[in-house]
């Protein structure tokens, strides 16, 4: 079973990012996918959720309206875009996919800062 992130970086404020994880190794479409962070010193949260078949997604409010959780199944792959990005936003990105079992990929940087 892998999780792949990619796509983190150094923006400025008020710049965009699109995070990719890559799933492998299990059936993604069977299972609810999440991204969550954790910021230096802080507990690991959740960032957004996207159901099996897309039709439901939750997202924390500190991002409701700028970061946007999508994923296609054809190609077993989770996707996180990021708007007008805030240095509050700056912490390591972990993607997770959750059914019977639970896997975490190994996270990715993004950092906000001018």
């Amino acid at each position: 079973v892998q999780l792949v992130e990619s796509g983190g970086g150094l923006v400025q404020p008020g710049g965009s990012l699109r995070l990719s994880c890559a799933a492998s190794g299990f059936i993604f479409s069977r299972y609810v996918m999440n991204w969550y962070r954790q910021a230096p010193g802080k507990d690991r949260e959740l960032v957004a959720r996207i159901d099996i078949v897309s039709s439901s997604t939750y997202y924390a409010d500190s991002v409701k309206g700028r970061f946007t959780i999508s994923r296609d199944n054809a190609k077993n792959t989770v996707y996180l875009q990021m708007n007008s990005l805030k240095p509050d936003d700056t912490a390591v990105y972990y993607c997770n996919a959750q059914n019977l079992y639970e896997y975490w990929g190994q996270g990715t940087q993004v950092t906000v800062s001018s």
